[in-house]
C-alpha cells in the first residue's frame, strides 16, 4: 500500500488576521475605499500628501494577499471585481468623501518631476524660444540632436524657435530626458495614482478613476465653443448668443442695403 501524504497547512499569523479584519472593517464603514499605486513615490511626500489628506481620508499600506483577503471578507458581490486592482505597491484610502473627488485631491497632490529614459510623455513636450543658463560647448550639439535651433547670446545658449521635442504618448529616450533636465523642464508627475475604488454605499467598483484636470477643462471648453457656435447658427437665443446674433444680423442688415443700393443705382 502507498502511504498517504498529508498536506500540513501554514498557519496564519494572529496580526495577519487581525489587518485583514481590520481593513474588511473599514471598507464596510466608510462610503469609499480607493486603491492607488505607490509606485515610484518617495517616502517624504508620501508622508507629505497623507499629513495634507488626514481631514478627508485614512491612509494605510498592506501586502497584496492581506488587501484580497480583506476584500473577500467583506462579503458583498459587487466588490469582487477590485481584486483585479490590487497590486504589489499600493496604499489604501478610506474616506467619506466620492470617489472621484478623492481622486481629483490626489492629482492636485502630485508634484512635477524630472523625466527619465524610458518615460511615456504625458503630453507633448513643447520647447519655447528664450535664453536658458546653458554655456556654449557640447550642450549645442546636445540640444541639436533633439531639433532644437540654438544661438549664442551673451555668452549663453538662447534657443531660436519653438520646438516639439516629443510627443504625448512616446517613450523619452535618453539624449531627450538629458536635454529636459538641463533646462529645467519637468513633465512628470509624482504622487499617488488612483488605480480603482468602490463605494460601499452602491456596491459598485470604479475603474479608470485617474482625474485629468487640465485635460477635462480644456474638452469643456473645446465642447463650449462647439456648442455655441452650434447654438448661433442655430439663432438660438440666450445670453451666451445674443451679441453674436445681433452683429450677424448687422452685417446682414449691411449687406442687404448694399445690394438694395446696387440694384436701384443700376
Amino acid at each position: 500500500m502507498k502511504a498517504e501524504t498529508k498536506t500540513r497547512e501554514k498557519k496564519v499569523p494572529e496580526y495577519k488576521l487581525k489587518l485583514v479584519k481590520e481593513i474588511a472593517d473599514k471598507i464596510k464603514k466608510n462610503k469609499t475605499f480607493l486603491i492607488a499605486s505607490t509606485r515610484k513615490l518617495p517616502s517624504s511626500q508620501f508622508h507629505e500628501i497623507k499629513k495634507n489628506l488626514r481631514s478627508k481620508a485614512e491612509i494605510k499600506v498592506a501586502r497584496k494577499s492581506s488587501v484580497i483577503r480583506a476584500i473577500e471578507a467583506v462579503g458583498k458581490p459587487g466588490i469582487e471585481s477590485l481584486k483585479n486592482s490590487v497590486t504589489a505597491d499600493v496604499a489604501l484610502f478610506f474616506s467619506n468623501v466620492d470617489a472621484f473627488e478623492l481622486s481629483g485631491m490626489l492629482t492636485d497632490n502630485q508634484s512635477p518631476s524630472r523625466a527619465k529614459a524610458g518615460d511615456i510623455a504625458p503630453e507633448d513636450i513643447v520647447v519655447e524660444p528664450g535664453p536658458t543658463d546653458l554655456i556654449p560647448g557640447p550642450a549645442i550639439s546636445e540640444l541639436g540632436s533633439v531639433g532644437l535651433k540654438v544661438s549664442v547670446e551673451g555668452g549663453k545658449l538662447a534657443i531660436k524657435q519653438t520646438a516639439t521635442i516629443v510627443k504625448a504618448g512616446e517613450e523619452i529616450k535618453a539624449n531627450v530626458a538629458s536635454v529636459m533636465a538641463k533646462l529645467n523642464i519637468m513633465p512628470m508627475k509624482v504622487g499617488f495614482e488612483p488605480l480603482a475604488a468602490y463605494d460601499s454605499s452602491e456596491d459598485k467598483v470604479y475603474t479608470g478613476i485617474k482625474i485629468d484636470k487640465p485635460g477635462t477643462l480644456n474638452e469643456l471648453r473645446v465642447a463650449i465653443g462647439k456648442a455655441r457656435g452650434f447654438a448661433i447658427n442655430m439663432a438660438y437665443t440666450c445670453k451666451e448668443t445674443i451679441s453674436s446674433l445681433i452683429g450677424k444680423a448687422a452685417m446682414q442688415e449691411k449687406a442687404i442695403m448694399k445690394l438694395t443700393t446696387t440694384k436701384e443705382g443700376a
